[in-house]
């Protein structure tokens, strides 16, 4: 059904997402303690993968020169 190509398409784009953070950000394991240890540490990780998509759209200026 259509609904489940939604879906699906969605599903992809938040496991790539955790996929990331685990391969590339070694987030497979948390190192802090406790609920919040583990909150502060989630929330930092998605921070970080916010900027590099920000990063990404942001255009590119000219190159400096010094």
């Amino acid at each position: 059904t259509p609904e489940y190509l939604v879906s699906r398409c969605e599903r992809k784009k938040v496991e790539m997402l955790f996929a990331h953070l685990k391969r590339i950000m070694k987030l497979d394991r948390l190192r802090l303690r406790g609920l919040t240890g583990a909150t502060d540490e989630f929330t930092m990780a998605a921070m970080v993968q916010n900027l590099r998509r920000m990063a990404k759209l942001l255009p590119q200026g000219p190159p400096l020169t010094g």
